[in-house]
């Protein structure tokens, strides 16, 4: 599974933000979408969800990405 390591960095607003998502597997057969986020240089929030099956995961963690995409946020 691929991790998407996402910044968005504002000199004028002093914005310096990261966004991690990743699919992993859970320890009960499922898969989770990991997002992790925050401050750069500081510990994040994370939040796991859960589904069913990996491609479901993929396409959850696909879509997080596009929406943070939009927001401003790139690799």
């Amino acid at each position: 599974m691929t991790a998407y390591y996402l910044t968005r960095i504002g000199a004028d607003e002093n914005m310096a933000r990261f966004y991690k998502i990743d699919v992993q597997p859970t320890l009960f057969g499922e898969w989770a979408v990991i997002r992790d986020w925050g401050r750069i240089g500081r510990g994040g929030t994370v939040c796991s969800t859960p589904c069913g099956t990996a491609s479901e995961a993929e396409a959850a963690r696909d879509r997080q990405w596009r929406i943070k995409e939009a927001r401003g946020y790139a690799k």
